[in-house]
């Protein structure tokens, strides 16, 4: 359905993305090593062994710099960094399983970066095998990798497949050339469409493509015929995120000139034609950027009220602890969350110690357990019921904002709880917002926003 293009205008506000609650902005610059220690060590003990974790393995390494990338990456050609970098990624998760009476089952896996696929098939199996080698898997597992079109070969393909990965993303991000060339992601069609073909004939269940809106250079064209292109590929899903141009973290966005940005009234187009485009090939909203056809598990976990949302972005494995490893990951054990050094020297220094190489974090409050329960059932359930507790602040903070969202038509409104319309599934990330606490008694503090905008 076409959304009233005054509605984006209004809600097009900075919002998190919300793949934790409380957002990463808000957290203590340090964090309490020894409270960390023993709370990572009795959450992992409790559901370790008998209702499984997820793993996510940050490898940030790539051979040449994306223009629009945010991400905590390191840039060289020097593959000789690979060794060195995955003997701390396992020493950090034996130091983690150190802490255990008994192996770990993993429930999921998911490796990102930086490029993935930077590394050789050989030393992503030495890594893979260390991992499993100190843990259990799961009997189904839900493992997945990010691939890069350009240099992902029949050999990764195979590798992961061997050890037991079924679903694969690739990013795309554009296909138009003069998009690449100024975002410096050189990828053309073909090469995409081998890998995919590769993947499949290989025995992937699914593949994901990436694809970006927002970037400067495009247009209605030009995103037309990359969703189009894409889509004669029949990716299971897809991943339209909004280009998040935050150049006051990510350096390699000042590359290029703002003027080649799209206007915010562009930007809202590209948005809704992406959307409209996905709905004509049958292709179902699973909530913020997401997208899966009918078969797929995303879109089964969906409808059996069984999605689940972490920092590896939507879920179908719903597990209370996500250990990140590898430098800047991020770990979830459900009341507290860490995140490791975001250098590769302050990582490796602090495992050289013997110590876990977290370096901020935060250990929710009760309130925060709440909020955060909140979010997640609006981001994946598109709806959710108030419970007593905390009640003055639900009243205080969150109905003046839901009153707003009510007026607009984003809501359904009783006094048990909200329901997310079929408008407000494309503003998922503002009716989360009305749950922050922390953003709406504080606002976002300092001279620069914290978030990108939410179209």
């Amino acid at each position: 359905m076409s959304v009233p293009v005054a509605l984006l205008h209004q809600y097009n506000i900075p919002v998190p993305r919300y793949t934790s609650y409380p957002t990463v902005p808000v957290w203590p610059a340090d964090i309490d090593y020894d409270r960390w220690i023993v709370t990572a060590g009795e959450q992992l003990t409790s559901h370790a062994a008998s209702k499984g974790i997820s793993l996510y393995i940050h490898l940030p390494f790539c051979e040449s710099l994306c223009t629009y990338c945010g991400c905590n990456k390191k840039i060289t050609t020097n593959h000789n960094v690979e060794v060195p970098y995955i003997d701390a990624v396992l020493k950090e998760w034996e130091l983690y399983v150190q802490q255990l009476p008994q192996k770990p089952v993993i429930k999921e896996l998911h490796l990102g970066g930086g490029t993935p696929t930077f590394f050789s098939p050989e030393n992503l199996e030495r890594l893979l095998s260390g991992i499993f080698e100190l843990g259990t898997l799961a009997p189904t597992p839900e493992m997945s990798f990010e691939g890069h079109p350009g240099n992902t070969t029949a050999e990764h393909l195979l590798t992961f497949y061997n050890l037991g990965f079924r679903r694969v993303s690739f990013g795309v991000q554009d296909l138009d050339p003069q998009v690449q060339h100024v975002i410096n992601r050189i990828q053309p069609f073909e090469q995409l469409e081998e890998v995919t073909r590769l993947a499949r004939n290989i025995g992937y269940q699914s593949v994901n493509f990436d694809l970006i809106y927002g970037l400067p250079l495009q247009t209605i064209d030009s995103i037309t015929n990359t969703i189009n292109r894409s889509l004669e590929l029949h990716p299971d899903r897809i991943a339209f995120y909004s280009y998040a141009h935050v150049p006051w973290t990510s350096k390699a966005q000042r590359l290029f000139s703002e003027a080649d940005l799209p206007t915010a009234a562009v930007k809202l187009l590209l948005y809704q034609q992406g959307k409209r485009i996905f709905a004509e090939h049958g292709y179902q909203d699973i909530g913020m950027d997401h997208f899966a056809i009918p078969g797929d598990a995303l879109y089964k976990a969906q409808q059996t009220g069984m999605l689940h949302r972490n920092f590896m972005g939507y879920t179908t494995q719903h597990t209370a602890v996500l250990v990140g490893l590898g430098v800047s990951a991020i770990s979830d054990i459900g009341i507290a969350y860490a995140q490791n050094e975001k250098t590769i020297h302050d990582y490796y220094q602090r495992l050289e110690n013997n110590e876990l190489p977290v370096a901020k974090g935060i250990f929710l409050t009760e309130e925060d357990r709440l909020f955060k329960q909140y979010i997640l059932d609006i981001s994946c359930r598109g709806k959710t019921t108030f419970v007593n507790k905390y009640r003055e602040q639900l009243e205080q903070y969150s109905y003046p904002e839901l009153d707003q969202l009510e007026a607009d038509d984003l809501i359904y409104r009783n006094s048990n709880g909200i329901k997310v319309t079929d408008t407000g599934k494309n503003f998922i990330r503002n009716i989360c917002r009305a749950f922050d606490l922390h953003l709406l008694r504080n606002g976002e503090s300092g001279d620069r926003p914290m978030f990108s905008k939410a179209v």
